[in-house]
């Protein structure tokens, strides 16, 4: 019996959460959470630890300029933003959590743009 598409990403969400719950408990270190639908792209700096998000930063932000878009040219610009934000709050390493989503395309743009930025992945 085949799995549905919606299956598929629920059991990929959960194989990278999990895995990143056991290298994240004895490090402490800040997560970055990306989610994509149809229409947006927005990722979140999250302290588990705490329980507080740090920083985000999404495509509905006017101040990007690229609201109500869902391409690469957005997600970069959203990467870049998120590591900017990142800096002002005191965050430099994180580790990146893409959720069920496949690693490339407009999460892999956001992943190097923040990157590229100083944000360590």
């Amino acid at each position: 019996m085949a799995n549905s598409k919606r299956q598929l990403f629920l059991k990929r969400r959960m194989r990278v959460r999990n895995k990143l719950r056991a290298v994240t408990a004895n490090q402490g270190r800040a997560r970055l959470s990306v989610h994509r639908s149809n229409k947006n792209i927005s990722v979140q700096l999250i302290d588990d630890v705490n329980g507080v998000t740090l920083a985000s930063a999404s495509t509905l932000e006017k101040a990007l300029g690229v609201v109500g878009k869902n391409n690469i040219e957005a997600a970069t610009k959203v990467g870049v933003a998120i590591a900017e934000r990142a800096k002002k709050a005191g965050v430099e390493v994180a580790y990146f959590d893409r959720g069920g989503f496949l690693f490339h395309g407009k999460i892999k743009a956001l992943a190097d743009a923040a990157r590229e930025s100083g944000l360590k992945l």
